[in-house]
């Protein structure tokens, strides 16, 4: 490595840190706490690399990249910072900064970046407006959480946010594919523009007469056209689909294609399209760019972080103000989450509602979460002429166990999901897992399946075999 690097930090250990590292990989390094040295040296001419924090003691340093563009365009900046939200990473983006890294970093990890950055000049050498970090400074932040696994998506977010490139976005129901979509939309400079979704349904109308995805396209404009769920469209919507890509080719002011999927899409291209494939050209189309939203058990440093968003959210709403308890915290963080971030919303506000103190205990959390382990349930009986009497002798049992005690609260919406959980997997086994004939099958709204299959935890594939 090769260089002089400008180093500009107030916290002493990461100055000394980070100048004995480039210093024994070759580099020069002048190092400050202080944001005016560091603007002195790049006016000066000094520095063929930045590495900068945000929050100084004389200054912003995301405020002064504009500047430091102005007076040295081709010098690259590395932004760490220890406030560590997708604002950051986008605002980091807008002002063209080469990199950014949240805080703690990873020592190598920083090292290749500062050698990338030493061997290229940065991509685009104009300056982002100057108002950019006012107009973004909004605290309702889309996406909540600091762990790694999101670090990465919000970087890789800010990267493509301003890019004409399809994007395609999957993970597990309930994981926020939606509101990534939307971030990619509101942070952009598309966001005047309209923001277009066109689920299974409404897609299934474009079909229709007078309808077509080609009014779908002129609804979205310059803005963002969002397909949900992709894996649930058919051989004649993909190829709908296919051909509305070709029709844009031909356009250069055609809105942003964004898609969504549950499932792992390249596992069934080699499928036929009858039997759940998805057709190769159209997957390649979607997914110029990936990314892959974690599931909520891979980020379990953010459940604090989250469950704090969701009850403040319910305070703004006027339900009760409530706190976690550090025990039911850990209760929390130790359930495996199958519905994800919505199914962690779903039970925080229950605990509001049903609760009566302002701080939710251990006690709470378990009742809501489940009460008695699954096992100590007895199950339903096979025995009686019908389900009605299935379930009564089920209930009757249950609180006879009790030894003239009440079962756990929550009993209502325990035995509704005991008697749901099997009509919905039986239900999806019959329709290949499809659940738009799922939907059909049981009579209701495929939005309200959905939910269902999330807060039950139940993961839908296209593997199950039909009936």
């Amino acid at each position: 490595m090769d260089g002089t690097v400008l180093i500009a930090d107030d916290d002493r250990t990461i100055r000394t840190v980070l100048t004995q590292a480039l210093t024994r990989a070759g580099c020069k390094v002048h190092a400050t706490g202080s944001l005016a040295t560091l603007k002195r040296w790049v006016g000066e001419g000094r520095g063929d690399l930045v590495i900068s924090d945000v929050v100084m003691p004389d200054g912003n340093g995301l405020e002064a990249l504009p500047e430091i563009a102005r007076a040295r365009p081709d010098l690259p900046v590395i932004v760490i910072s220890a406030q560590n939200t997708i604002m950051t990473a986008i605002q980091a983006a807008e002002a063209e900064a080469f990199d950014y890294l949240p805080k703690p970093f990873d020592l190598p990890d920083l090292m290749k970046r500062a050698n990338e950055g030493l061997k290229r000049r940065r991509m685009r050498p104009d300056p982002a407006p100057e108002t950019t970090s006012e107009a973004r400074s909004d605290p309702g932040l889309p996406l909540v959480g600091h762990s790694p696994a999101m670090q990465a998506l919000y970087r890789l977010v800010a990267r493509v946010m301003n890019t004409n490139l399809p994007v395609m976005i999957t993970g597990a129901s309930g994981t926020g594919k939606s509101l990534i979509a939307r971030a990619l939309h509101d942070f952009s400079d598309r966001a005047g523009q309209p923001f277009v979704v066109a689920d299974l349904e409404s897609f299934s109308r474009a079909g229709g007469p007078g309808g077509g995805l080609e009014a779908l396209r002129a609804r979205a404009g310059r803005g963002t056209l969002v397909f949900d769920e992709v894996a649930d469209l058919d051989p004649g919507a993909q190829a709908r689909l296919a051909r509305l890509f070709d029709h844009m080719d031909a356009e250069a002011d055609g809105p942003r294609i964004i898609a969504t999927s549950q499932q792992d899409l390249a596992a069934n291209l080699g499928a036929e399209p009858g039997e759940g494939g998805f057709r190769e050209d159209l997957y390649y189309r979607l997914s110029t760019v990936h990314i892959p939203v974690p599931a909520l058990r891979d980020r379990v440093d953010d459940i604090a972080d989250l469950a704090t968003h969701f009850l403040d959210n319910a305070a703004a709403q006027g339900l009760p103000r409530r706190v976690l308890s550090e025990p039911a915290l850990d209760l929390l963080r130790r359930h495996p989450w199958p519905g994800n971030i919505r199914q962690l919303e779903n039970i925080i506000r229950r605990l509001v509602v049903t609760g009566v103190t302002p701080e939710i205990s251990a006690d709470e959390v378990e009742a809501v979460l489940g009460g008695a382990p699954a096992g100590d349930m007895p199950g339903l009986p096979v025995t009686g002429d019908s389900l009605s009497a299935a379930v009564e002798q089920h209930l009757r049992r249950s609180f006879d166990l009790q030894g003239g005690g009440l079962p756990p609260a929550g009993l209502y919406e325990r035995i509704l999901h005991q008697v749901e959980r099997p009509l919905l997997e039986i239900a999806l086994d019959a329709t290949g897992g499809n659940q738009a004939k799922c939907a059909a099958l049981l009579g209701i709204n495929r939005n309200t399946l959905r939910k269902k299959l999330t807060i039950l935890g139940i993961e839908v594939t296209r593997r199950r075999k039909l009936m």
